[in-house]
């Protein structure tokens, strides 16, 4: 399977905008993620125990880039989780 295959995009609407995330489902053993790119700022979404979304932000990219919008965060996780359960 090539990385295209993975390549999909994230519809939002979030603050009234219709707007659109490219993102990569990241396969391996027994789970997946999702990344995302955000403003420029790859995150990935994973899940809990409880099965929840959460978005995790490499620890460098915190020092360096713009923050992102939590409740944008959380609009993204709405939408891959509606899609995947």
């Amino acid at each position: 399977m090539s990385n295209e295959d993975n390549a999909l995009e994230i519809p939002v609407t979030y603050k009234g905008e219709e707007l659109s995330f490219p993102a990569k489902l990241l396969m391996s053993a027994y789970t997946y993620k999702v990344q995302v790119e955000v403003d420029g700022q790859l995150i990935i979404f994973e899940q809990d125990e409880e099965r929840n979304f959460l978005a995790i932000l490499d620890h460098n990219q915190l020092n360096t880039t713009k923050k992102v919008d939590v409740a944008l965060l959380q609009a993204i996780a709405t939408v891959i989780d509606s899609v995947i359960n």
